[in-house]
C-alpha cells in the first residue's frame, strides 16, 4: 500500500532501515539499536490493532522515561493510532481529565499509577483496555494486561496500513495557568514538519549523542524523535540530576543536551570550583522558559558559544523562534541579542499584534502571534477557544513581547502575567534580569500581588547565593537599577522556589496565596 512520505510512518521507518544495527537508545544499562527498537515499536502497533485501535484512536501513555516509553509512542504512530502523552508528576484529577477528554480507548501505564487508575477507571466507560508496565513483581489489577502479555509475542513485522498526513497523530495537553488542561491536536504532516525543523535548524548530526534528562511528553520528546530521524545515539534519564549528567558529559562524550534555564543554572552551582571535562558539548537547548542573562553569561564562559535558545509552546508544536549559537555573544555591541529568543524558523512566521488584533510597528510591544506550518489543528472539544487561539491561520500565543528591526523576537511576559502597577505595564522577565545581575542572587522570581494604592505590587522572590545577602541590599540595588515603577515594592528571600514537572518556575503557585482569595485576578 502506498504511503505518503508526510506520515510518521514512512519517516521513521526510513530512518530505521538506514540505521540498522546502530546504537539508538541508551536507558540506564539497557540499550536497543535501531533495528531492535523498530522490531519493538512494530510489536507494539500489532497489539495495539488487535485490542481494537484504529486511525484517531486515542491511545493514552502514562509512563516515566524508559524505552518501553519510546517503544510505546513509536508504536502508537504505527498502528494509526493518536497518541495522548501524559507526564508522569500529574495529579490524579488531571491524569481522569485528560482521560476522559480525549475519549482515550488504550492507557498504557506505569506501575506507579496503577491504583489511580484503578479509583477512576470505573468512570471511564471508553477506556476498554489497560496495560500495566512495571519491572517488578508487583501484581497488577486482574483488569489490567501484563506488558508482556500484551505485546511480546506480537510479530514484529511492518503493518500495511493506510495513513495519510492529515491523521491525528497526538492529543497533547497543555499544562496552563488556571482551569483544566486544553487538548493540543496536531496531525501527523505537522508533527513530521516539526521534527525536521528542528532536527535541520539546531543541526543535528548523525554523530550526535544526545542526552536528555527531562520528561519526554514534553520538549525532550521532540529532540527524541528529531534524534531518532536523524540516526542519533540517544542517551535517557528518568529524572534531571546534575551529577550524573556532568558524569555522562565525561564518560559518554555528550555532545547535545536540551535543558530549561533551572537546570542550567543548577549545573553552573554545581560546578563552582570544580574540573570538568565539558569540552565534547557542541549544542546546549534551552527554552520553555526565559532565562535571565546573567546566569546566561556565567554558562557562555563555562561551556563556549554553544547555546540555542527555542520559543514556542504547544499550539505551536513548541519551536516558533530560534535564537542561534552565533547570535549569543557578550561583546557589547551584540549583548543585546542574550535578551531575545532570536528569529523565525524556516517554517513560521511572527507578528506582533494591539488589542484589536492589527499588527504594530517594529519596537512596539504586544502580543506575539504565530503561523506556522507546525501549528495546532485545533484544540480537542474545544471550538469556541480554538476560535479564540486560531484566527485566519495565526495562533495568538497569550505571550507579550516586541520585535526589532532585524526581526529579533524579545518575550516580554505572559499577557496574563503582566503585572499592572499604578497604571503601568512591569514585564516580571524585564524585573528578574536586571536582580539576577546582583553579585548575590542565586535566582529570582517577579510577581505581581493585590495592593489597594498600587492595584499590583511587584514582588521579588530571591534565592540568596549566602545568607550575608540581605533585603536592604537588594533594595538598594534596585533602587539604582531600576525605574521607580518597577521596583520591587515587596522582596522575599526565600531557600527554593516551587517548579512545574518539567522544571520551570511555578508562578501559579506562588501567586496562589495573594490571589486565590481576590476578588479580581489582575
Amino acid at each position: 500500500m502506498s504511503q505518503s512520505l508526510l506520515t510518521l510512518n514512512e519517516l521513521f521507518t526510513n530512518s530505521f532501515r538506514n540505521h540498522g544495527e546502530k546504537t539508538a537508545l541508551h536507558f540506564g544499562s539497557q540499550k536497543m539499536t535501531y533495528r531492535e527498537l523498530h522490531r519493538a515499536a512494530n510489536q507494539v502497533a500489532h497489539a495495539l490493532i488487535e485490542h481494537g485501535v484504529e486511525r484517531n484512536t486515542r491511545v493514552a501513555l502514562l509512563l516515566s522515561n524508559s524505552l518501553e516509553y519510546v517503544a510505546s509512542e513509536l508504536g502508537i504512530y504505527f498502528s494509526g493510532g493518536t497518541l495522548v502523552p501524559m507526564n508522569d508528576m500529574l495529579s490524579e484529577k488531571d491524569i481522569y481529565h485528560i482521560l476522559k477528554d480525549s475519549g482515550a480507548k488504550v492507557l498504557l501505564v506505569g506501575e506507579q499509577f496503577f491504583s489511580n487508575i484503578e479509583h477512576i477507571k470505573s468512570d471511564l466507560p471508553e477506556l476498554t483496555t489497560i496495560v500495566g508496565i512495571t519491572n517488578s513483581e508487583k501484581t497488577t489489577s486482574t483488569n489490567f494486561i501484563t506488558w508482556d502479555d500484551f505485546q511480546s509475542s506480537q510479530p514484529d513485522h511492518d503493518i500495511d496500513i493506510s495513513i495519510t498526513p492529515e491523521n491525528n497523530s497526538k492529543i497533547i495537553y497543555s499544562g496552563g495557568t488556571s482551569g483544566l488542561p486544553k487538548g493540543v491536536v496536531d496531525s501527523h504532516k505537522t508533527t513530521f514538519l516539526t521534527y525536521i525543523s528542528m532536527m535541520d535548524e539546531v543541526n543535528i548530526r548523525e554523530d550526535e549523542k544526545i542526552l536528555l534528562m527531562t520528561p519526554l511528553p514534553h520538549a525532550a520528546g521532540l529532540y527524541l524523535m528529531a534524534g531518532l530521524v536523524r540516526g542519533a545515539e540517544v542517551f535517557i534519564e528518568s529524572k534531571f540530576d546534575t551529577k550524573l549528567l556532568l558524569e555522562h558529559i565525561e564518560k559518554n562524550k555528550i555532545t547535545f543536551l536540551s535543558l530549561v534555564p533551572t537546570m542550567i543554572y543548577r549545573v553552573l552551582d554545581f560546578m563552582e570550583g570544580k574540573n570538568v571535562d565539558v569540552s565534547s558539548i557542541r549544542t546546549i537547548q534551552y527554552g520553555t522558559a526565559p532565562i535571565t542573562v546573567g546566569r546566561l553569561r556565567q554558562a557562555l564562559d563555562i561551556f563556549g558559544q554553544v547555546f540555542i535558545q527555542a520559543y514556542g509552546q504547544q499550539e505551536t508544536q513548541n519551536v516558533v523562534t530560534w535564537l542561534k549559537k552565533e547570535d549569543h555573544r557578550t561583546d557589547e555591541e551584540y549583548s543585546h541579542l542574550l535578551s531575545s529568543c532570536g528569529k523565525s524558523t524556516f517554517f513560521s512566521r511572527i507578528k506582533i499584534v494591539d488589542g484589536n488584533g492589527c499588527e504594530v510597528s517594529r519596537g512596539v510591544k504586544g502580543e506575539i502571534a504565530v503561523k506556522s506550518l507546525t501549528n495546532m489543528i485545533r484544540y480537542h472539544n474545544m471550538p469556541i477557544e480554538t476560535a479564540e487561539t486560531l484566527k485566519d491561520g495565526w495562533v495568538y500565543t497569550g505571550d507579550m513581547g516586541v520585535m526589532d528591526e532585524k526581526g529579533y523576537l524579545y518575550l516580554l511576559d505572559r499577557k496574563k502575567d503582566m503585572i499592572i502597577s499604578g497604571g503601568m505595564n512591569v514585564y516580571s522577565s524585564e524585573v528578574e534580569n536586571v536582580i539576577q545581575e546582583h553579585h548575590g542572587v542565586r535566582q529570582v522570581a517577579v510577581i505581581g500581588i493585590p495592593d489597594s494604592d498600587w492595584g499590583e505590587a511587584v514582588t521579588a522572590f530571591i534565592i540568596p547565593k549566602n545568607e550575608s545577602v540581605t533585603v536592604e541590599d537588594i533594595q538598594e540595588y534596585c533602587n539604582q537599577t531600576l525605574s521607580k515603577y518597577k521596583k520591587p515594592k515587596v522582596i522575599h528571600l526565600v531557600e527554593s522556589l516551587p517548579l512545574t514537572p518539567y522544571g520551570k518556575v511555578d508562578k501559579k503557585v506562588i501567586r496562589a496565596p495573594y490571589w486565590d482569595s481576590a476578588v479580581r485576578q489582575i
